[in-house]
Order: structure tokens, then sequence, then C-alpha cells
């Protein structure tokens, strides 16, 4: 059963609002007929959104996967080149058009940018995700657990300390493990964790000899140590840096901390990595929040907190069921930062969307940022833990992004073009694409076919545009399409879809990894600076004191995720075009071991935006007669 629809679209191309209030959805469980989705398998949130739940993946276990795909591009201006935009456009021409088996696989954005400079994430003019108010605000309510979630944790670790600075180790113990009614006293299941981490058999409380006590009772947390803090979905410059415990009661502990965007939080990457409710609970319980003064890493288990996060996320492990504007479905789950996280959806939402389109099919997902970033941390941290392997990668391009590179004049978010971006310069666009060429070979490396989408803008003349599928077509894509998915939905992606369709068809080679998992963590880091066009890298001393720390902890063989700017394949943003030569310099270590990676910090990476003087929030309003939402982005 098909629900796809065709548009009517006007041109100019009205706001991006506009158009979403245009189009009446239809009922979220049309779109899971459409998919022979059992109503067993799904809990309604409204008439427009529905959660997926993890049984639909059971029941279609024996199922054929169909075709994956990728969506990356290359390195962006400020403005963004359209991603999300050709993701939608693309999976509206497949089904709609192509009359193929399709799910769009996107993240749930964060309502920092929203309201911010960038704006929403449900793509743009005829190819977006529907309601786009709803996608862009609260939509099931993950983000909100998360926050939940992860201030839970970090209530845990303060309150710890401050409970174990004044108690001796009996009264401690005693406190953790309360005598019951029955006069005996005993383990919650949790405290087993701890007891195994620490080489305790021992079944009761009473067993335990003084040392025991002590080493199980005291995290002895090291406070400046600790690497978590607080997180909010909303842009807040002045939660950047704060003071905690500053109240009478918490007798003068205070402890300088911060907050952090929510979808920064390792709970948002835990969930996007994640393979089942049973794996998102271990990987909640392995997070560690900071050292102990002995050295040794604590973990949300040791605070005894693992299964109640566990509990707060329990929903949202589900993946949220939507539509595009062509009634053709999306499945939305998670949106971890794509600088200090890997900036991909979920593994479950894929896995489930794969057996649902099965053999013929396509999921088409994106990856944040450029595929530098985003599509390299696809392969080598999600596809790793997914043992999912897609057949094609899409690069999206345009005629303003490659003129940037080009050399042309800075692009500024929120100042008008200059007007070489509005006027044809062949030339300019040809120099420029040396970045193309470097994003195709890059992701090429990877095994799979590289079909390059050129975004187009009614400003780009015929000549840029044929000068950017020739120069792709001669760095080796498999393909080089021009779209126009923005000012006509799926129609304008039709080629786009032909070009995909036997791309994944035509896949010869098998899944290959930038580098292996048993090297060490400098080999790694290494390893991903050369692919950037890095001659070397630098380390400072606090770099090489946390690669020492994770490799003594036992952490050396997790994947690496860059934490670099996504405006240039060096550390430095004014650094356009292809740049060769480089030292990168890595500032700091971190590690998300929950999630499952090593994060090294390129230079200073902000986890908590802030305002402009004009936030989106201007625009944004509400229709009290009809309820609608006006002004979003």
């Amino acid at each position: 059963m098909s629900t796809s629809r065709k548009l009517e679209v006007v041109s100019p191309v009205p706001a991006d609002i506009d158009i979403a209030n245009s189009v009446e959805p239809l009922h979220i469980s049309e779109i899971a007929k459409s998919l022979n989705l059992d109503s067993l398998h799904y809990d309604l949130y409204g008439k427009y959104k529905a959660k997926v739940l993890l049984s639909a993946f059971d029941e279609l276990q024996g199922q054929e996967d169909g075709y994956y795909v990728v969506v990356g591009g290359i390195t962006p201006t400020p403005l963004g080149e359209g991603k999300s935009t050709t993701t939608v456009g693309l999976c509206q021409a497949l089904g709609a058009y192509l009359n193929k088996k399709v799910v769009t696989c996107l993240r749930q954005p964060s309502q920092g940018p929203t309201f911010g400079i960038k704006g929403g994430a449900a793509g743009g003019g005829y190819s977006q995700v529907i309601p786009m108010d709803e996608f862009n605000l609260h939509m099931t309510g993950d983000i909100h657990a998360i926050t939940a979630s992860n201030n839970l944790l970090a209530a845990a670790i303060d309150t710890r300390i401050f409970h174990e600075s004044s108690q001796s180790d009996k009264a401690l113990f005693n406190r953790l493990c309360p005598v019951n009614k029955e006069g005996k006293r005993s383990f919650s299941d949790i405290m087993f964790r701890r007891l195994n981490k620490l080489g305790i058999s021992k079944t009761s409380p009473e067993e335990l000899t003084p040392e025991e006590v002590k080493k199980f009772a005291r995290l002895d947390i090291d406070p400046d140590s600790i690497t978590w803090r607080r997180v909010m979905d909303v842009n807040d410059r002045f939660l950047r840096k704060i003071t905690i415990g500053q109240g009478p009661e918490e007798k003068g502990m205070t402890r300088e901390t911060g907050f952090d965007i929510s979808v920064a939080s390792e709970i948002m990457a835990v969930l996007a990595l994640t393979t089942s409710l049973g794996d998102m609970r271990e990987r909640l319980g392995k997070m560690v929040i900071g050292n102990s003064k002995a050295g040794d890493p604590i973990t949300a288990d040791d605070l005894g907190v693992g299964g109640a996060l566990t509990v707060l996320m329990k929903d949202a492990i589900n993946p949220t069921l939507m539509q595009t504007l062509e009634g053709t479905p999306v499945l939305v789950h998670a949106g971890p930062f794509a600088n200090i996280a890997h900036g991909n959806s979920s593994i479950v939402a894929d896995k489930i969307a794969l057996k649902l389109v099965g053999p013929g099919g396509f999921v088409v997902t994106e990856a944040g940022f450029g595929s530098d970033i985003g599509t390299e941390k696809f392969m080598n941290i999600k596809c790793r833990y997914s043992g999912l392997t897609p057949q094609c990668a899409i690069v999206v391009a345009t005629v303003r992004a490659l003129k940037m590179h080009g050399g042309g004049p800075d692009v500024v978010a929120g100042r008008p073009l200059d007007r070489a971006y509005v006027s044809e310069n062949v030339s300019l666009v040809e120099a420029g694409c040396v970045n193309l060429a470097k994003h195709i070979s890059n992701t090429k490396a990877y095994g799979v076919n590289v079909v390059v989408a050129v975004n187009m803008f009614s400003t780009d003349t015929e000549a840029e545009l044929n000068a950017v599928k020739k120069f792709s077509m001669d760095a080796g894509a498999f393909d080089a399409v021009i779209c126009s998915h923005h000012a006509h939905g799926g129609k304008g992606a039709v080629d786009l879809g032909i070009a995909v369709e036997k791309a994944c068809q035509n896949i010869t080679q098998p899944l290959r990894f930038l580098y292996p998992l048993d090297i060490s963590i400098k080999d790694k880091i290494e390893a991903i600076a050369k692919s950037y066009g890095a001659s070397g890298v630098e380390y400072s001393d606090q770099a090489e004191k946390q690669i020492e720390m994770y490799t003594q902890q036992g952490f050396s063989n997790l994947p690496i995720c860059m934490s670099k700017t996504q405006y240039s394949f060096s550390h430095d943003a004014s650094k356009k075009g292809a740049p060769t030569g480089f030292v990168l310099p890595i500032r700091d270590v971190r590690g998300s071991i929950g999630a499952g990676f090593i994060y090294p910090l390129v230079g200073t990476m902000s986890t908590m935006p802030g305002l402009p003087t004009r936030p989106c929030f201007y625009e944004i309003d509400i229709d009290t007669a009809t309820g609608k939402v006006r002004g979003l982005s």
C-alpha cells in the first residue's frame, strides 16, 4: 500500500513553515500500513507521530535487508549545503516517483539551533518532514528524557562526594546497605556490579572485611577529574561555566562546572549507538564520569544509577515514525553532536528500517557536516557497532560552497551573499572543486560507490553546474546529478534516485575501515589526520597524559571520534579547499566510554552554543485562531 502523493509546487518557493502548513499530513497509522507495520509494534503519539517498538525488528529478523545509503557532503559554508533537504528529496523521489519502498532516517534536531541561529532541521522547501513544528519542537520527548537522565547522574556525582566527605567508612556502608525489617542487610542488584568490578565475590554485606567495606562504599571521586556536566536543550552562553554548591546546606562544598547542550550528552551518543535495550543498559552503566583519587575510572554503575538511567530512557530507545511532504515514511531517532560525538541517527532506526523496506527497498540516512566528519564517523564508528554495510554514499555539493573553496569571499550567516556567489564564475567553481575531489576520494576509500548530488540554487548557471558534474566524474564519482528537490520536491531528485539505485546494484567491494581497532590510540588518530591531508600530529602535554591514562585503563581498543571544525579539512576554519602539509594539533583527549569511543579535541569546541543578537525566536509565534505555528525555519 503506497501513501505517496505528488506536490503542487509554486514559484518562488514559499517559506518552509508555509509549505509545511499547506499540506495535511496523513494519519501516522496510514504510513505504518504502507510499511506493513503491525499496530502491535508501534505506539501512537497523537495523529502524526508514533513510536516504533523494538519488537518490530524482532519479528522481522528473518527478512532480508534493503539497500543502505548514507548522505554526506563537501566542507560546508556556515549556511549549510542542504544535506537534510537532499536526503528527504531523494526519498520522496524514490517513493513517490520511482515506486520504491523507502524510509528516511534522520536525527532529531536540538531546540538550541531551532531558537538560535540555524533554525530547524526538517529539510527545506518542498523536501521536508512534517509536521515540521512537531519535528523541531519536543517531538516525542526523547531529548527531554536524555536531559533528565544526564542530570540525575550529575546530581548523583555531587551528592556522593558530599556524603563521603562527612561520613566514616562504616557509616557510609550502613546507609548504602540499611537494615531491613528482618534486621538484615543486603546488597541491591546493581551493587553486585561494583562488587564484581572490585573482585569481591561475597553476597552478604555482613561478610565484607573492613578493607572491603572501604573499597566498596568509598568511591573517593577526584573532583578535578570529573568530566560529566549538566545539560539543557537551550542555547545559553551564561551556563558554560558555573559554580555549584553555594547553598548553606552544602557546607562550602563548591565546585566549578558548567552546562552543555543536551545533544552533547554522552547519553545521546549511547542512544544513537545502542543495538538493544540490554545493550543500552550496559552502555549507560559503563559511562565514566571521572576517576578516583587513585586513578581508577568511576562509572554510572559504581554510583548505583545505571538502572535508573535506563528506566528514564526506556521509551526514548524507540524511533519515532513521521512522514515527508509527499507521504513517504521517516524514522527520526537520536541527534548526537557531529563534533564531539559521531553526528548520526540511531543504529536501531536503521536496522528496523532496513527490515521494513526489504530487498530492493532503500534506507537513506544522513551523516552530520562534511564527509570528513560525518561520513568518516558513520563508517568507522556507527557501521562498526551496527555491522551494517552501505552500498552507496552521496556527497552533497553546491556551487556556492565550491566558489568559497575556490577563493571566494567569506560566507557569513545573517549577512547578504557577496556578488561572487550570485553571478557566473566558472573558474572560481573549478578552483573550489579540489575540495569536492578530496571528499570523493576519501569516501570511495571505504569501498562504496559515490554519487555526487549537486544541490541547485536559482542563481546557479548551466555552465557552473556542468563544471561540477564533469569534475565529479573525473574525480572518480560513480555518477553526478543536478538536483532541484528544494524547488520541486521528489520530482527534482528523480535522476538522483535512478543514479543511487544503479550505484547500489553495482557495488563490488566489501566495506573497508580507515583503521583497525587493535592499534594504539595515537596510530588511529594519525590515520584519520592523514585522511584530512595532515603531514603529522602534535599532542599537548594534556593530550599525552590522557592517552596514557585511557591506555592504562584498557580503553585503547575503542574507535576514534575526532572533534574538529566542520569548516575545513584542517583544524583552521579559514583554510578552505583541500589543504595539505599541516600539523594537526590535539589539545586534549577525552572518552565517551559508555557510548564506545575516544574523542580527541582539535582546537576549542563549544558544547553550549550562545544566542546571537537576533535569534530565530524573533520570528516564531502562534496563530491563536488556528493553533498553527508561524515563523519556524
